[in-house]
């Protein structure tokens, strides 16, 4: 049989089973290929939305690292939009052109994205949602999306901090970047959840772009209005957190002992904090999402049917077990 002829049947038995909307042709032929040899191999985009901060290195690094594991059957093609909105859309529009077979995605906020993946639809590229949320349907504009429960995060950081105060604090919340889906789930999250405790409010709550430097700089303008009035600090992620412990030392408070600090991530910095007495508590959110969105690509390569969402377990750590995940954090 040629290789036309088989091409042209790989069409029409994708087009007869029904799948998602991209026709994946080029991706079943590619993948059928002669694993090892350059022309056989799948090339896949990953498009990160920046490589600031621990957390974003390690989830890079991971997506990297299982590329290389599974470097008979795929080449990974990485880009990084520095923090824009603006050239990630061009950063997977560049990986369209390229003619990726698929793309994984780490949107930076849930609007905006839009021409991406229209550009990539209109392709027949598949794209896999990674970490975050993008506007859109999926099975439509996107496969599926790949994320902790960001709304389960902030709800038991929440309830961990009621649990310590017995349901009185006046909180400093620091949330991440405006416009992400994972800043307004964390936020809700939290919120919902002290709802139940009339006796805990948010005195203030500002965006410290999931950054260390400014979520300092934010925590020293806040210290200097509200002062002793803060009792706790909830923190959408590890880095914010940790520049917010650096602000109450500097403004002579004592973090983790005066003023109880919650946060997301579990990057090991925080951990040490946690085993220090500087910080309190962690929601994990993993980065590690190299296995799971390949092995979730070669399942859309296989034709298997996707749930809208895959949800990944988080841990928590407290000073309980903190010590005993060091040693694993990124």
């Amino acid at each position: 049989m040629s290789n036309k002829v088989r091409k042209y049947l790989a069409v029409v038995m994708i087009a007869a089973f029904g799948l998602v909307p991209f026709t994946l042709s080029s991706c079943k032929k590619q993948g059928g290929g002669s694993a090892g040899s350059g022309n056989g191999k799948i090339v896949v985009g990953f498009s990160q939305m920046e490589n600031d901060g621990p957390w974003r290195i390690a989830e890079t690094s991971s997506m990297k690292s299982e590329a290389s594991r599974l470097s008979d059957k795929f080449d990974l093609v990485v880009s990084d939009a520095q923090g824009q909105t603006s050239k990630q859309v061009s950063d997977v529009e560049d990986l369209v052109s390229r003619g990726v077979r698929a793309i994984f995605l780490a949107p930076r906020e849930r609007n905006g994205l839009e021409p991406a993946l229209q550009a990539a639809k209109e392709a027949n590229i598949p794209v896999i949602l990674v970490d975050r949320e993008a506007a859109g349907n999926p099975g439509v504009d996107f496969v599926t999306v790949l994320k902790s429960d960001f709304i389960e995060q902030g709800r038991r950081a929440a309830e961990w901090l009621a649990q310590q105060t017995n349901g009185k604090a006046s909180i400093v919340e620091l949330t991440g970047t405006t416009g992400a889906s994972v800043s307004q789930d964390r936020h809700q999250g939290f919120a919902d959840e002290i709802q139940k405790h009339p006796d805990m409010k948010i005195i203030a709550s500002q965006t410290g772009n999931f950054n260390r430097a400014e979520g300092q700089k934010v925590m020293q303008n806040i210290i200097q209005s509200l002062g002793r009035q803060i009792t706790a600090v909830y923190a959408h992620n590890d880095e914010m957190a940790i520049g917010a412990i650096q602000a109450l030392k500097s403004a002579g408070m004592k973090p983790g002992k005066d003023i109880l600090i919650v946060s997301v991530d579990g990057e090991k910095a925080a951990l040490q904090a946690i085993i220090d007495g500087d910080m309190n508590a962690t929601v994990e959110s993993n980065p590690r999402f190299g296995p799971l969105a390949f092995e979730t690509l070669q399942k859309f390569l296989n034709g298997e049917k996707l749930p809208p969402k895959i949800i990944l377990p988080d841990r928590f750590f407290d000073a309980s077990n903190a010590r005993q995940f060091l040693n694993e954090a990124y």
